[in-house]
Protein backbone atom coordinates (compact mmCIF):
# COMPACT_ATOMS: atom_id res chain seq x y z
CA UNK A 1 0.00 0.00 0.00
CA UNK A 2 1.61 3.65 -1.03
CA UNK A 3 0.19 6.19 1.45
CA UNK A 4 1.61 9.46 -0.69
CA UNK A 5 5.38 9.04 -0.07
CA UNK A 6 4.78 6.75 2.45
CA UNK A 7 5.30 3.04 1.52
CA UNK A 8 3.03 0.33 4.12
CA UNK A 9 4.13 -3.35 3.88
CA UNK A 10 2.90 -6.33 5.62
CA UNK A 11 5.65 -8.13 8.29
CA UNK A 12 4.46 -11.68 8.79
CA UNK A 13 5.43 -13.90 11.69
CA UNK A 14 3.22 -16.45 11.68
CA UNK A 15 -0.23 -17.72 11.68
CA UNK A 16 -2.70 -18.73 14.17
CA UNK A 17 -5.64 -21.05 13.16
CA UNK A 18 -8.53 -20.77 15.85
CA UNK A 19 -12.14 -22.83 15.71
CA UNK A 20 -13.84 -19.38 15.04
CA UNK A 21 -16.75 -20.06 17.30
CA UNK A 22 -14.07 -20.23 19.93
CA UNK A 23 -12.01 -17.52 18.84
CA UNK A 24 -15.68 -15.04 18.81
CA UNK A 25 -17.32 -17.14 22.22
CA UNK A 26 -20.89 -17.22 21.50
CA UNK A 27 -20.61 -16.98 17.87
CA UNK A 28 -22.60 -20.45 15.38
CA UNK A 29 -21.72 -21.90 12.45
CA UNK A 30 -24.81 -19.83 11.55
CA UNK A 31 -23.51 -16.50 12.53
CA UNK A 32 -20.28 -17.56 9.89
CA UNK A 33 -21.84 -18.95 6.99
CA UNK A 34 -22.38 -15.30 5.31
CA UNK A 35 -18.25 -15.18 6.01
CA UNK A 36 -17.15 -18.07 5.31
CA UNK A 37 -14.66 -16.70 3.06
CA UNK A 38 -12.62 -15.41 6.25
CA UNK A 39 -12.05 -19.47 7.11
CA UNK A 40 -10.07 -22.17 5.61
CA UNK A 41 -12.25 -25.04 4.17
CA UNK A 42 -12.11 -26.94 7.10
CA UNK A 43 -13.90 -24.10 9.00
CA UNK A 44 -10.61 -22.62 11.13
CA UNK A 45 -10.34 -19.17 11.29
CA UNK A 46 -6.72 -18.08 10.18
CA UNK A 47 -5.32 -14.97 12.38
CA UNK A 48 -2.26 -13.10 11.04
CA UNK A 49 0.50 -12.79 13.56
CA UNK A 50 3.22 -9.62 12.18
CA UNK A 51 3.36 -5.95 11.91
CA UNK A 52 3.55 -3.37 9.51
CA UNK A 53 6.82 -1.59 7.95
CA UNK A 54 6.34 2.24 7.64
CA UNK A 55 9.03 3.64 4.85
CA UNK A 56 9.43 7.43 4.22
CA UNK A 57 10.65 10.75 4.80
CA UNK A 58 13.85 9.59 6.52
CA UNK A 59 12.35 7.02 8.95
CA UNK A 60 11.55 3.16 8.29
CA UNK A 61 9.43 2.42 11.47
CA UNK A 62 7.93 -1.03 12.63
CA UNK A 63 4.29 -1.03 13.82
CA UNK A 64 3.58 -4.10 15.98
CA UNK A 65 6.61 -6.66 16.43
CA UNK A 66 4.72 -9.91 15.89
CA UNK A 67 4.53 -12.41 18.46
CA UNK A 68 8.08 -13.90 18.37
CA UNK A 69 10.04 -17.16 17.96
CA UNK A 70 8.09 -19.28 19.55
CA UNK A 71 6.29 -22.47 18.99
CA UNK A 72 2.21 -23.33 20.04
CA UNK A 73 -0.74 -21.93 18.44
CA UNK A 74 0.78 -18.85 18.40
CA UNK A 75 4.22 -19.83 16.56
CA UNK A 76 6.09 -17.58 14.99
CA UNK A 77 9.56 -17.03 13.76
CA UNK A 78 9.86 -15.22 10.16
CA UNK A 79 9.33 -11.67 11.43
CA UNK A 80 13.51 -10.90 10.58
CA UNK A 81 13.30 -13.25 7.28
CA UNK A 82 10.29 -11.07 6.64
CA UNK A 83 11.75 -7.41 7.20
CA UNK A 84 14.83 -8.77 5.02
CA UNK A 85 12.62 -9.45 2.15
CA UNK A 86 11.95 -6.19 2.53
CA UNK A 87 15.45 -4.92 2.34
CA UNK A 88 15.23 -3.87 6.15
CA UNK A 89 17.92 -4.99 8.52
CA UNK A 90 17.16 -4.56 12.35
CA UNK A 91 19.70 -1.89 12.30
CA UNK A 92 17.82 -0.49 9.96
CA UNK A 93 14.84 0.29 11.70
CA UNK A 94 14.25 4.22 13.51
CA UNK A 95 11.09 3.69 15.21
CA UNK A 96 8.75 0.61 16.66
CA UNK A 97 5.51 1.58 17.46
CA UNK A 98 3.04 -1.15 19.76
CA UNK A 99 -0.56 -0.13 19.03
CA UNK A 100 -0.71 -2.38 22.70
CA UNK A 101 1.61 -4.14 24.59
CA UNK A 102 0.35 -7.88 24.08
CA UNK A 103 2.63 -10.50 24.01
CA UNK A 104 1.45 -11.15 19.94
CA UNK A 105 2.56 -7.37 19.25
CA UNK A 106 5.68 -7.03 21.12
CA UNK A 107 7.13 -10.78 20.58
CA UNK A 108 10.36 -9.28 18.56
CA UNK A 109 11.00 -6.11 20.82
CA UNK A 110 13.55 -8.37 22.49
CA UNK A 111 15.32 -11.62 22.16
CA UNK A 112 16.82 -13.23 24.88
CA UNK A 113 16.70 -10.53 27.29
CA UNK A 114 18.29 -8.38 24.05
CA UNK A 115 16.68 -5.22 22.47
CA UNK A 116 16.31 -6.60 18.22
CA UNK A 117 16.23 -3.02 17.01
CA UNK A 118 19.51 -1.36 18.91
CA UNK A 119 19.02 1.58 16.63
CA UNK A 120 15.09 2.59 17.68
CA UNK A 121 13.23 4.63 19.88
CA UNK A 122 10.48 2.38 21.06
CA UNK A 123 7.00 3.72 21.40
CA UNK A 124 3.68 2.91 23.20
CA UNK A 125 0.48 4.36 25.02
CA UNK A 126 1.68 5.49 28.49
CA UNK A 127 -1.32 3.55 29.63
CA UNK A 128 -0.17 0.05 28.38
CA UNK A 129 3.59 0.62 29.92
CA UNK A 130 1.65 1.44 33.23
CA UNK A 131 -0.62 -1.61 33.03
CA UNK A 132 1.80 -4.50 31.51
CA UNK A 133 4.73 -3.75 32.52
CA UNK A 134 5.48 -4.64 36.67
CA UNK A 135 1.94 -6.08 37.41
CA UNK A 136 2.64 -8.61 34.03
CA UNK A 137 5.43 -11.14 34.80
CA UNK A 138 5.82 -11.73 31.52
CA UNK A 139 5.39 -8.33 29.67
CA UNK A 140 7.65 -7.02 32.16
CA UNK A 141 10.61 -9.47 31.32
CA UNK A 142 10.01 -8.98 27.65
CA UNK A 143 9.65 -5.20 27.55
CA UNK A 144 12.03 -4.14 30.57
CA UNK A 145 15.61 -3.80 28.20
CA UNK A 146 13.53 -1.55 26.40
CA UNK A 147 12.94 0.78 28.69
CA UNK A 148 15.99 3.28 27.94
CA UNK A 149 15.07 3.82 24.95
CA UNK A 150 11.20 4.08 25.41
CA UNK A 151 9.40 7.17 24.54
CA UNK A 152 5.60 7.21 25.56
CA UNK A 153 2.60 9.02 24.22
CA UNK A 154 -0.63 10.06 26.09
CA UNK A 155 -3.78 9.95 24.17
CA UNK A 156 -4.06 10.91 20.67
CA UNK A 157 -1.56 13.13 18.90
CA UNK A 158 1.01 13.55 16.23
CA UNK A 159 3.69 11.01 16.64
CA UNK A 160 6.24 11.23 13.63
CA UNK A 161 5.97 13.01 9.71
CA UNK A 162 2.82 11.48 8.29
CA UNK A 163 2.22 9.45 11.47
CA UNK A 164 -0.65 10.02 14.07
CA UNK A 165 -1.47 8.17 17.02
CA UNK A 166 -5.43 7.86 17.67
CA UNK A 167 -6.46 6.56 21.38
CA UNK A 168 -9.00 3.64 20.70
CA UNK A 169 -9.43 2.36 24.38
CA UNK A 170 -11.14 -0.73 25.45
CA UNK A 171 -9.01 -4.19 24.23
CA UNK A 172 -6.16 -2.83 26.39
CA UNK A 173 -6.16 0.67 28.32
CA UNK A 174 -3.96 2.46 26.03
CA UNK A 175 -4.91 0.23 22.41
CA UNK A 176 -4.21 3.14 20.08
CA UNK A 177 -4.85 3.28 16.02
CA UNK A 178 -2.22 4.59 13.87
CA UNK A 179 -3.15 7.31 11.19
CA UNK A 180 -0.75 7.08 8.57
CA UNK A 181 -1.43 10.53 6.22
CA UNK A 182 0.22 11.83 3.28
CA UNK A 183 -1.11 14.91 1.55
CA UNK A 184 -4.85 14.27 1.05
CA UNK A 185 -4.26 10.23 1.17
CA UNK A 186 -5.18 8.86 4.90
CA UNK A 187 -5.04 5.03 5.71
CA UNK A 188 -5.52 3.48 9.21
CA UNK A 189 -4.02 0.50 11.40
CA UNK A 190 -5.89 -1.06 13.36
CA UNK A 191 -3.94 -2.81 16.09
CA UNK A 192 -6.11 -5.11 17.89
CA UNK A 193 -9.23 -3.19 17.78
CA UNK A 194 -10.35 -5.44 15.41
CA UNK A 195 -9.28 -8.64 14.62
CA UNK A 196 -10.92 -9.84 12.10
CA UNK A 197 -12.98 -7.73 9.42
CA UNK A 198 -16.47 -8.95 10.41
CA UNK A 199 -16.09 -7.02 14.17
CA UNK A 200 -16.43 -4.07 11.51
CA UNK A 201 -19.32 -5.01 9.96
CA UNK A 202 -21.28 -6.54 12.83
CA UNK A 203 -20.96 -4.50 15.93
CA UNK A 204 -22.21 -7.21 18.45
CA UNK A 205 -18.96 -9.70 17.56
CA UNK A 206 -16.28 -9.39 19.96
CA UNK A 207 -12.98 -11.49 20.16
CA UNK A 208 -12.06 -12.93 23.84
CA UNK A 209 -9.01 -10.86 25.35
CA UNK A 210 -10.59 -7.41 25.66
CA UNK A 211 -9.96 -5.68 29.05
CA UNK A 212 -13.26 -4.08 29.10
CA UNK A 213 -15.42 -5.82 26.69
CA UNK A 214 -17.87 -2.97 26.60
CA UNK A 215 -15.34 -0.29 25.72
CA UNK A 216 -13.93 -2.30 23.37
CA UNK A 217 -17.16 -2.37 21.39
CA UNK A 218 -18.29 1.21 21.83
CA UNK A 219 -14.77 1.99 20.43
CA UNK A 220 -14.68 -0.36 17.46
CA UNK A 221 -18.42 0.48 16.52
CA UNK A 222 -17.69 4.25 16.78
CA UNK A 223 -14.52 3.87 14.23
CA UNK A 224 -16.67 1.94 12.10
CA UNK A 225 -19.11 4.44 11.89
CA UNK A 226 -16.49 7.29 10.95
CA UNK A 227 -14.19 5.40 8.40
CA UNK A 228 -17.66 3.96 6.64
CA UNK A 229 -18.14 4.93 2.71
CA UNK A 230 -15.33 7.00 3.46
CA UNK A 231 -13.09 5.21 0.87
CA UNK A 232 -10.30 5.02 3.52
CA UNK A 233 -8.39 1.95 3.51
CA UNK A 234 -7.39 0.13 6.82
CA UNK A 235 -5.88 -2.92 8.26
CA UNK A 236 -5.41 -5.16 11.24
CA UNK A 237 -2.63 -7.03 11.77
CA UNK A 238 -4.73 -9.76 12.00
CA UNK A 239 -6.69 -9.74 8.70
CA UNK A 240 -6.62 -12.30 6.43
CA UNK A 241 -3.08 -11.95 4.14
CA UNK A 242 -2.81 -8.82 6.72
CA UNK A 243 -4.23 -6.87 3.42
CA UNK A 244 -5.72 -3.54 3.28
CA UNK A 245 -9.98 -2.83 2.21
CA UNK A 246 -12.28 -0.72 3.04
CA UNK A 247 -15.91 -0.24 4.91
CA UNK A 248 -18.61 0.58 2.37
CA UNK A 249 -22.18 0.89 3.32
CA UNK A 250 -24.56 -1.23 2.16
CA UNK A 251 -28.12 -2.47 1.58
CA UNK A 252 -28.96 -3.41 5.40
CA UNK A 253 -25.79 -3.22 6.46
CA UNK A 254 -21.68 -2.48 6.06
CA UNK A 255 -19.64 -4.36 3.74
CA UNK A 256 -15.64 -4.93 4.05
CA UNK A 257 -14.00 -4.57 0.24
CA UNK A 258 -10.60 -5.96 -0.37
CA UNK A 259 -9.30 -4.74 -3.81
Amino acid sequence: MQIGDLEVLPVRDGTAYFPASQAFSGTTAEDWAPHSQLLTDDGLLPLELGGFLVRGRGRVAVVDAGVGSITGPYAGGAFLDSLAAHGVTPEDVTDVLFTHLHFDHVGWATQKGEVVFPNATYRCDRRDWAHFVGPDPGATKKLSPVESRLETWDGSRPLLPGVDVLAAPGHTPGSTVIVLSSGTDRALLLGDVAHCPVQLVDDEWAILGDVDPALARRTRTALAREIEGTGVPVAGVHFPGMRFGRLLPGEGGRRWVVP
